[in-house]
Protein backbone atom coordinates (compact mmCIF):
# COMPACT_ATOMS: atom_id res chain seq x y z
CA UNK A 1 0.00 0.00 0.00
CA UNK A 2 2.08 3.08 -1.19
CA UNK A 3 -0.55 5.42 1.00
CA UNK A 4 0.03 3.25 3.82
CA UNK A 5 -0.14 5.58 6.89
CA UNK A 6 1.82 3.23 8.56
CA UNK A 7 5.38 3.56 9.07
CA UNK A 8 8.30 2.17 11.31
CA UNK A 9 8.15 2.52 15.22
CA UNK A 10 10.90 4.12 17.09
CA UNK A 11 11.36 4.13 20.63
CA UNK A 12 14.66 6.00 21.28
CA UNK A 13 17.63 4.06 19.70
CA UNK A 14 15.20 0.78 19.04
CA UNK A 15 13.20 0.85 15.76
CA UNK A 16 10.86 -1.85 14.75
CA UNK A 17 10.26 -2.57 11.08
CA UNK A 18 6.49 -3.10 11.58
CA UNK A 19 5.16 -0.83 14.19
CA UNK A 20 3.26 -3.56 16.15
CA UNK A 21 3.79 -4.57 19.75
CA UNK A 22 2.25 -7.81 21.07
CA UNK A 23 0.24 -7.11 24.10
CA UNK A 24 1.73 -9.04 27.16
CA UNK A 25 -1.31 -11.44 28.67
CA UNK A 26 -0.77 -13.74 31.69
CA UNK A 27 -0.75 -16.30 33.06
CA UNK A 28 1.53 -17.74 30.69
CA UNK A 29 -0.45 -16.99 27.08
CA UNK A 30 2.34 -14.69 26.35
CA UNK A 31 5.71 -16.03 27.37
CA UNK A 32 9.32 -16.60 24.83
CA UNK A 33 7.40 -18.62 22.36
CA UNK A 34 5.34 -15.40 21.34
CA UNK A 35 6.95 -13.04 21.88
CA UNK A 36 9.86 -13.86 20.55
CA UNK A 37 7.99 -15.06 17.29
CA UNK A 38 6.75 -11.58 17.17
CA UNK A 39 10.26 -9.48 17.64
CA UNK A 40 11.92 -12.03 14.72
CA UNK A 41 9.31 -11.04 12.53
CA UNK A 42 9.85 -7.38 13.07
CA UNK A 43 7.34 -6.36 15.63
CA UNK A 44 7.98 -5.81 19.59
CA UNK A 45 7.39 -9.15 21.52
CA UNK A 46 6.20 -8.94 25.01
CA UNK A 47 6.50 -11.37 28.12
CA UNK A 48 3.81 -10.83 30.60
CA UNK A 49 5.28 -11.56 33.89
CA UNK A 50 1.92 -12.13 35.86
CA UNK A 51 2.55 -15.37 37.88
CA UNK A 52 5.47 -16.00 35.15
CA UNK A 53 6.88 -18.82 37.26
CA UNK A 54 3.50 -20.99 37.36
CA UNK A 55 5.30 -24.17 36.16
CA UNK A 56 8.21 -24.13 38.69
CA UNK A 57 7.84 -27.17 40.97
CA UNK A 58 8.22 -24.95 43.78
CA UNK A 59 5.45 -21.90 42.45
CA UNK A 60 3.23 -23.39 45.38
CA UNK A 61 6.10 -22.61 48.00
CA UNK A 62 7.49 -19.38 46.81
CA UNK A 63 5.60 -17.83 43.96
CA UNK A 64 7.57 -14.72 44.27
CA UNK A 65 10.97 -16.48 44.08
CA UNK A 66 9.62 -18.53 41.19
CA UNK A 67 8.66 -15.82 39.19
CA UNK A 68 12.03 -13.58 39.80
CA UNK A 69 13.73 -16.55 38.20
CA UNK A 70 11.33 -16.95 35.49
CA UNK A 71 11.23 -13.52 34.48
CA UNK A 72 15.05 -13.76 33.17
CA UNK A 73 14.32 -17.42 31.62
CA UNK A 74 11.82 -15.99 29.51
CA UNK A 75 13.37 -12.83 28.81
CA UNK A 76 16.76 -15.33 27.54
CA UNK A 77 14.94 -17.68 25.95
CA UNK A 78 13.06 -14.74 23.54
CA UNK A 79 16.28 -13.45 22.92
CA UNK A 80 17.26 -16.70 21.27
CA UNK A 81 13.81 -16.88 19.49
CA UNK A 82 13.82 -13.16 18.20
CA UNK A 83 17.78 -12.72 17.00
CA UNK A 84 19.72 -10.23 17.46
CA UNK A 85 17.75 -7.12 16.53
CA UNK A 86 14.19 -7.95 17.92
CA UNK A 87 13.13 -6.22 20.24
CA UNK A 88 11.84 -7.72 23.56
CA UNK A 89 9.96 -5.94 26.56
CA UNK A 90 7.97 -7.19 29.62
CA UNK A 91 4.47 -6.12 30.67
CA UNK A 92 4.42 -5.77 34.92
CA UNK A 93 1.19 -4.58 36.49
CA UNK A 94 1.91 -2.03 38.51
CA UNK A 95 -0.96 -3.93 40.73
CA UNK A 96 1.21 -6.60 41.36
CA UNK A 97 3.03 -6.92 45.01
CA UNK A 98 6.74 -6.71 44.71
CA UNK A 99 6.54 -4.81 41.68
CA UNK A 100 9.70 -3.35 42.16
CA UNK A 101 11.92 -6.45 42.38
CA UNK A 102 9.68 -7.29 39.13
CA UNK A 103 10.88 -4.43 37.54
CA UNK A 104 14.75 -4.63 38.74
CA UNK A 105 14.65 -8.11 37.35
CA UNK A 106 14.01 -7.17 34.34
CA UNK A 107 16.27 -4.67 34.06
CA UNK A 108 19.15 -7.08 35.11
CA UNK A 109 18.05 -9.34 32.50
CA UNK A 110 18.53 -6.50 29.68
CA UNK A 111 14.36 -6.45 28.55
CA UNK A 112 14.36 -3.68 25.92
CA UNK A 113 11.36 -2.09 27.53
CA UNK A 114 8.56 -2.16 30.47
CA UNK A 115 5.50 -1.99 29.58
CA UNK A 116 3.61 -0.88 32.63
CA UNK A 117 -0.30 -0.53 33.92
CA UNK A 118 -3.13 -2.07 35.84
CA UNK A 119 -2.59 1.07 38.35
CA UNK A 120 -0.20 4.57 37.95
CA UNK A 121 3.06 3.12 37.84
CA UNK A 122 4.27 6.39 39.37
CA UNK A 123 7.88 5.40 41.00
CA UNK A 124 8.80 3.47 37.43
CA UNK A 125 11.76 5.75 36.35
CA UNK A 126 13.06 5.40 39.59
CA UNK A 127 13.57 2.06 39.52
CA UNK A 128 14.82 2.02 36.36
CA UNK A 129 17.63 4.48 36.97
CA UNK A 130 20.33 4.87 34.52
CA UNK A 131 19.80 1.51 32.71
CA UNK A 132 19.08 1.18 29.10
CA UNK A 133 15.84 -0.19 28.91
CA UNK A 134 12.86 2.04 27.90
CA UNK A 135 9.89 2.47 30.14
CA UNK A 136 6.39 2.73 29.03
CA UNK A 137 3.40 3.82 30.90
CA UNK A 138 -0.14 2.19 29.83
CA UNK A 139 -3.09 4.70 30.10
CA UNK A 140 -6.91 5.31 29.24
CA UNK A 141 -7.60 8.58 30.26
CA UNK A 142 -5.91 12.14 29.19
CA UNK A 143 -6.27 12.51 32.90
CA UNK A 144 -4.07 9.70 33.35
CA UNK A 145 -1.21 10.95 31.34
CA UNK A 146 -1.39 14.18 32.47
CA UNK A 147 -0.75 13.11 36.02
CA UNK A 148 2.40 10.80 35.19
CA UNK A 149 4.20 12.52 33.11
CA UNK A 150 3.85 15.82 35.30
CA UNK A 151 5.27 13.29 38.37
CA UNK A 152 7.98 11.67 36.16
CA UNK A 153 9.07 15.32 35.27
CA UNK A 154 8.85 16.92 38.66
CA UNK A 155 9.91 13.53 40.42
CA UNK A 156 12.61 12.30 38.35
CA UNK A 157 13.30 14.69 35.22
CA UNK A 158 12.50 11.96 32.65
CA UNK A 159 9.58 11.42 30.25
CA UNK A 160 8.75 8.15 29.08
CA UNK A 161 9.97 6.43 26.06
CA UNK A 162 6.91 5.48 25.21
CA UNK A 163 3.13 5.68 26.06
CA UNK A 164 0.55 3.02 25.17
CA UNK A 165 -3.31 4.12 25.32
CA UNK A 166 -5.16 1.11 26.50
CA UNK A 167 -9.24 1.69 24.88
CA UNK A 168 -12.38 -0.26 26.05
CA UNK A 169 -12.15 -2.55 23.73
CA UNK A 170 -9.03 -4.03 24.97
CA UNK A 171 -8.96 -7.54 26.90
CA UNK A 172 -8.12 -8.48 30.61
CA UNK A 173 -8.21 -6.06 33.06
CA UNK A 174 -9.74 -2.32 31.96
CA UNK A 175 -8.96 1.20 32.74
CA UNK A 176 -12.77 2.29 32.88
CA UNK A 177 -15.69 2.22 34.98
CA UNK A 178 -18.34 -0.66 34.13
CA UNK A 179 -21.43 1.64 33.31
CA UNK A 180 -18.75 3.50 30.50
CA UNK A 181 -18.44 0.11 28.72
CA UNK A 182 -21.85 -0.88 28.69
CA UNK A 183 -22.15 2.30 26.53
CA UNK A 184 -18.80 2.73 25.36
CA UNK A 185 -20.44 4.98 22.32
CA UNK A 186 -20.67 7.72 24.75
CA UNK A 187 -16.85 8.02 25.55
CA UNK A 188 -16.15 9.17 21.98
CA UNK A 189 -12.96 7.52 22.44
CA UNK A 190 -10.67 8.11 19.24
CA UNK A 191 -11.39 12.11 20.50
CA UNK A 192 -10.08 10.89 23.72
CA UNK A 193 -6.57 9.55 21.98
CA UNK A 194 -6.20 12.64 19.95
CA UNK A 195 -6.05 14.74 23.34
CA UNK A 196 -4.23 12.48 24.84
CA UNK A 197 -1.33 12.16 21.89
CA UNK A 198 -1.83 15.98 22.02
CA UNK A 199 -0.27 15.96 25.55
CA UNK A 200 2.04 13.70 25.16
CA UNK A 201 3.30 15.58 22.01
CA UNK A 202 3.43 18.63 23.53
CA UNK A 203 5.31 17.20 26.82
CA UNK A 204 7.78 15.83 24.26
CA UNK A 205 8.47 18.95 22.30
CA UNK A 206 9.19 21.28 25.68
CA UNK A 207 11.79 18.34 26.98
CA UNK A 208 12.99 17.97 22.92
CA UNK A 209 11.96 14.44 22.91
CA UNK A 210 9.94 12.21 20.77
CA UNK A 211 7.85 10.20 22.15
CA UNK A 212 5.66 7.77 20.45
CA UNK A 213 1.93 6.72 21.48
CA UNK A 214 0.96 3.06 20.52
CA UNK A 215 -3.21 2.71 20.24
CA UNK A 216 -4.19 -0.92 22.05
CA UNK A 217 -7.62 -2.26 22.44
CA UNK A 218 -9.76 -3.49 19.34
CA UNK A 219 -6.92 -3.42 16.54
CA UNK A 220 -7.32 -6.75 14.82
CA UNK A 221 -6.55 -5.83 11.38
CA UNK A 222 -4.32 -3.51 8.88
CA UNK A 223 -7.08 -1.21 8.58
CA UNK A 224 -7.58 -1.16 12.20
CA UNK A 225 -4.43 -0.02 12.55
CA UNK A 226 -4.65 2.78 9.86
CA UNK A 227 -7.56 4.03 11.67
CA UNK A 228 -5.42 4.67 14.55
CA UNK A 229 -2.51 6.05 12.57
CA UNK A 230 -4.75 8.52 11.44
CA UNK A 231 -5.76 9.72 14.92
CA UNK A 232 -2.25 10.08 15.32
CA UNK A 233 -0.81 6.70 16.75
CA UNK A 234 2.82 5.72 15.81
CA UNK A 235 2.28 2.29 16.74
CA UNK A 236 -0.62 -0.35 17.74
CA UNK A 237 -0.61 -3.31 20.23
CA UNK A 238 -2.48 -6.49 19.92
CA UNK A 239 -3.13 -9.24 22.03
CA UNK A 240 -6.40 -11.10 21.30
CA UNK A 241 -5.36 -11.48 17.74
CA UNK A 242 -2.24 -13.24 18.28
CA UNK A 243 -3.57 -15.77 21.09
CA UNK A 244 -4.94 -18.02 18.19
CA UNK A 245 -1.26 -18.66 16.55
CA UNK A 246 1.00 -21.69 16.66
CA UNK A 247 3.07 -20.03 18.46
CA UNK A 248 1.12 -18.15 20.94
CA UNK A 249 2.16 -20.01 24.58
CA UNK A 250 -1.42 -20.81 25.78
CA UNK A 251 -2.65 -24.25 25.51
CA UNK A 252 -4.96 -25.05 22.74
CA UNK A 253 -8.27 -25.43 24.87
CA UNK A 254 -7.66 -21.81 25.26
CA UNK A 255 -7.24 -21.32 21.39
CA UNK A 256 -9.75 -23.11 20.72
CA UNK A 257 -11.98 -21.11 23.04
CA UNK A 258 -11.62 -17.88 21.30
CA UNK A 259 -12.34 -19.52 17.61
CA UNK A 260 -15.07 -21.15 19.25
CA UNK A 261 -16.53 -18.06 21.02
CA UNK A 262 -19.62 -15.87 19.23
CA UNK A 263 -19.98 -12.26 19.92
CA UNK A 264 -22.47 -12.62 22.56
CA UNK A 265 -19.97 -14.80 24.39
CA UNK A 266 -17.36 -11.82 25.74
CA UNK A 267 -18.68 -10.27 29.15
CA UNK A 268 -17.61 -8.11 31.52
CA UNK A 269 -16.28 -9.59 34.71
CA UNK A 270 -15.62 -8.61 38.21
CA UNK A 271 -11.61 -9.18 38.82
CA UNK A 272 -9.95 -8.90 42.61
CA UNK A 273 -7.76 -6.37 40.83
CA UNK A 274 -10.05 -3.87 41.55
CA UNK A 275 -11.12 -3.80 38.06
CA UNK A 276 -13.85 -4.86 35.63
CA UNK A 277 -12.38 -6.89 32.71
CA UNK A 278 -13.33 -8.91 29.67
CA UNK A 279 -13.74 -12.75 29.05
CA UNK A 280 -15.29 -14.98 27.49
CA UNK A 281 -18.13 -16.76 29.70
CA UNK A 282 -17.80 -19.83 30.99
CA UNK A 283 -18.74 -22.20 33.36
CA UNK A 284 -16.41 -20.24 35.88
CA UNK A 285 -17.72 -16.66 35.11
CA UNK A 286 -21.71 -17.73 35.85
CA UNK A 287 -20.20 -19.11 39.05
CA UNK A 288 -18.19 -16.01 40.14
CA UNK A 289 -21.35 -13.65 39.11
CA UNK A 290 -23.59 -15.86 41.89
CA UNK A 291 -21.40 -15.78 44.65
CA UNK A 292 -17.99 -15.56 46.15
CA UNK A 293 -15.47 -18.62 45.32
CA UNK A 294 -13.32 -19.13 48.10
CA UNK A 295 -9.30 -19.41 47.40
CA UNK A 296 -8.13 -22.47 48.12
CA UNK A 297 -4.53 -20.68 49.07
CA UNK A 298 -3.04 -17.31 48.74
CA UNK A 299 -0.35 -16.60 45.80
CA UNK A 300 0.35 -13.18 46.85
CA UNK A 301 -0.03 -11.89 43.75
CA UNK A 302 -2.43 -8.60 44.20
CA UNK A 303 -1.69 -6.04 46.16
CA UNK A 304 -5.59 -5.04 46.35
CA UNK A 305 -6.79 -8.44 46.96
CA UNK A 306 -7.57 -9.51 50.20
CA UNK A 307 -7.25 -13.61 50.52
CA UNK A 308 -10.66 -13.28 53.24
CA UNK A 309 -13.15 -11.47 51.01
CA UNK A 310 -11.66 -11.88 47.30
CA UNK A 311 -14.52 -12.60 44.91
CA UNK A 312 -12.22 -15.46 43.40
CA UNK A 313 -8.49 -16.32 43.43
CA UNK A 314 -7.30 -14.68 39.90
CA UNK A 315 -4.07 -17.01 40.41
CA UNK A 316 -5.93 -19.86 40.07
CA UNK A 317 -8.58 -18.89 37.60
CA UNK A 318 -5.53 -17.98 35.14
CA UNK A 319 -3.57 -20.84 35.63
CA UNK A 320 -6.55 -23.38 34.93
CA UNK A 321 -6.74 -21.75 31.63
CA UNK A 322 -2.75 -22.93 31.16
CA UNK A 323 -3.40 -26.31 32.57
CA UNK A 324 -6.35 -26.81 29.99
CA UNK A 325 -9.16 -26.59 32.77
CA UNK A 326 -11.50 -24.19 31.02
CA UNK A 327 -14.16 -24.80 32.60
CA UNK A 328 -12.93 -23.38 35.96
CA UNK A 329 -11.15 -20.43 33.62
CA UNK A 330 -11.00 -16.96 33.33
CA UNK A 331 -10.62 -16.51 29.68
CA UNK A 332 -9.48 -13.29 29.51
CA UNK A 333 -10.44 -11.98 25.64
CA UNK A 334 -10.64 -8.63 23.61
CA UNK A 335 -13.90 -7.76 22.02
CA UNK A 336 -12.72 -9.07 19.20
CA UNK A 337 -12.17 -12.53 20.14
CA UNK A 338 -15.06 -13.90 18.10
CA UNK A 339 -13.55 -12.67 15.28
CA UNK A 340 -10.86 -15.69 15.59
CA UNK A 341 -11.90 -18.43 13.31
CA UNK A 342 -8.67 -20.38 12.65
CA UNK A 343 -4.90 -20.79 13.84
CA UNK A 344 -2.56 -18.54 12.42
CA UNK A 345 1.23 -17.84 12.19
CA UNK A 346 3.08 -15.11 13.63
CA UNK A 347 4.36 -14.30 10.31
CA UNK A 348 1.27 -14.32 8.29
CA UNK A 349 -0.04 -11.81 10.76
CA UNK A 350 3.06 -9.42 11.03
CA UNK A 351 3.10 -9.72 6.82
CA UNK A 352 -0.65 -8.06 7.36
CA UNK A 353 1.27 -4.24 8.70
CA UNK A 354 4.26 -4.86 6.67
CA UNK A 355 5.30 -1.49 5.48
CA UNK A 356 6.37 -1.05 1.51
CA UNK A 357 10.23 -1.01 1.27
CA UNK A 358 10.84 -2.85 4.98
CA UNK A 359 12.07 -6.30 4.69
CA UNK A 360 12.12 -8.57 8.30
Amino acid sequence: MSDSLLKPLKIGDLTAKIPVIQGGMGVGISLSGLAGAVAANGGVGVISTAQIGYASKDFYKDPIGCNLRAIKEEINKARKIAGTNGIIGVNIMVATKKYEEYVRAAVAAGVDIIISGAGLPMTLPGLIGKAKTKIAPIVSSLKSAQIILKYWIKKYDRLPDMVVIEGPLAGGHLGFKTEQLIDMESLHYDEEIRRIIQHVNECGREQCKEIPVVVAGGIYTREDAEHCFSLGASGVQMATRFVTTYECDASSKYKQAYIDAEKEDIVIVKSPVGMPARAISSRFTQKAGEGRIPPARCYNCIITCNPAETPYCITEALINVVKGNIKDALLFCGANAYRAKKLEYVKDIMKEFEIDGETI
